[in-house]
């Protein structure tokens, strides 16, 4: 069987890619190594391990819906977050695309409602924020929840399940190309599926995985970021008059020691840290959610560096990974936490100051030390830029804030690419999502992936 389109990873980018061609009458062939939504269970999220078990596929990270079905499912539905697609497509259109996806998510079950940052509240703490050097950047979010948008995916799981074929538990091993042209795939097991066109929307499990494919096929590559930091968690009460008005605050700083670009990232009130595990690089991280009806008193958020590396350093992911590695290995192969104050004072946390403290962990996390894992530059800009925050969040830079150790984000390489997303050096080959970096987020995946559908159907 040749298919008109196979579709590498079933996150957002790769579902609403398939959902625009089966709408033409496209014989489409979605491929993923994980699992399907169902069936991604974390033992640690379900309460049956405290520590993370290595599992063959991690259920955080892997299979149906990618690694936002369970990271709170928050749809940013503002242009400016989430990625670079406008620099493609223009902004106007990116406004009109995520309309379009949001639309979609709405009607497969989503909450119909959304939070809009207005009024006097949120004007004055933009203010507030500029004096001391925050860009507070607002944004309208619908809010699906991590446990409702499992309801969502699977629904679009079904229905694409009538309209096209569907292979989970099944690894891709490579893309072939013939004479410049992406021809199909082989799978680990050594068949192949042939297709007319490609579409490789890894998401962020399988950026390794995307950059060996680009590796060997010399596809070029735009620029290197790579985004390493910490989950802080904190009362409820720090939080809240800001998530009431804004819900997720996005805040953007540049550390004034050395000036560089610091921001937040996924914001969960009344939320619980989480562990993904990464089984292609062999390490386990940490992240943030929020469920719908299951809700805990603290609040999480993940402060993020982020660096562009030139030549000749060529691996991003190599380097953000071994940062990982160090934090595992100090933790007994889990993550480190560490109290604000402890870190101040240059000392490693324990157990019993912890308890101590005015905040009970959400995360079965190791008391450590993360000076000896994160650079000097990192945990300097992560202070200064609580120390800013503490303007419009107070108390956050008080020494029982809990510091979670280390949250990456894999999407480091950013490709050269067409404005349609096509790769420019093969003939028929698509990038999308956050693994090419495309994207940052589950809309702009979402929407990258509905870029690439439409030049194939054009």
């Amino acid at each position: 069987m040749i298919y008109d389109a196979i579709i590498v990873g079933s996150g957002p980018a790769g579902i609403f890619a398939a959902m625009e061609l089966v709408r033409h009458g496209k014989k489409v062939l979605i491929v993923d190594k994980g699992r399907v939504i169902r069936e991604r269970k974390c033992p640690i999220v379900e309460g049956k391990s405290k520590t993370c078990l290595n599992c063959e596929s991690c259920s955080i990270v892997s299979g149906w819906g990618g690694a936002g079905s369970a990271s709170d499912g928050k749809l940013t539905l503002t242009t400016g977050f989430g990625g670079n697609l406008e620099e493609n497509i223009g902004e106007e259109a990116l406004h009109d695309m995520i309309a379009y996806v949001d639309k979609a998510f709405v009607e497969y079950g989503a909450d119909n409602n959304s939070y809009e940052p207005s009024g006097a509240v949120v004007k004055d703490t933009i203010r507030k924020a500029s004096s001391v050097g925050l860009k507070i950047l607002p944004a309208r979010i619908r809010h699906i929840g991590t446990d409702a948008s499992r309801e969502v995916l699977n629904n679009m799981y079904e229905d694409l399940l009538q309209k096209c074929d569907i292979l989970m538990n099944t690894f891709v091993e490579d893309i072939i190309v013939e004479s410049g042209r992406a021809v199909g795939i082989r799978l680990a097991d050594g068949t192949e599926r042939r297709g007319e066109y490609v579409i490789a929307a890894p998401g962020r499990e399988g950026a390794s995985w995307l950059a060996g494919v680009v590796e060997k096929l010399n596809i070029p590559i735009a620029s290197m970021p790579v985004d390493i930091g910490v989950r802080v968690e904190v009362p409820d009460s720090v939080c809240e008059d800001l998530t009431q008005h804004f819900y997720e605050v996005k805040c953007l700083y540049n550390t004034p020691t050395f000036d560089d670009r610091c921001r937040t990232f996924c914001m969960n009130p009344s939320g619980f840290v989480v562990y993904e595990y990464n089984k292609s690089h062999d390490l386990v991280t940490v992240n943030g959610h929020s469920l719908k009806n299951v809700k805990s008193r603290n609040t999480n958020f993940a402060i993020l560096v982020t660096k562009n590396f030139t030549q000749p350093f060529n691996d991003p992911i190599g380097y953000a990974t071994h940062v990982a590695k160090l934090a595992n290995m100090l933790a007994g192969g889990g993550i480190l936490l560490q109290r604000l104050g402890d870190l101040r004072d240059g000392r490693r946390s324990t157990q019993s100051r912890i308890d101590r403290g005015m905040i009970t962990p959400t995360a079965n996390a190791q008391p450590g030390d993360l000076s000896l894992v994160l650079p000097h530059r990192y945990l300097t800009d992560i202070v200064e830029f609580l120390d800013a925050l503490n303007t419009i969040m107070p108390g956050v830079n008080q020494n029982d804030t809990l510091l979670y150790g280390v949250e990456i984000k894999l999407y480091s390489l950013r490709l050269e690419l067409r404005k349609n997303l096509q790769v420019p050096v093969i003939e028929r080959l698509f990038m999308a999502g956050d693994g090419a970096g495309v994207s940052r987020g589950i809309i702009q995946a979402a929407a990258s992936g509905v870029v690439a559908a439409r030049a194939i159907l054009g």
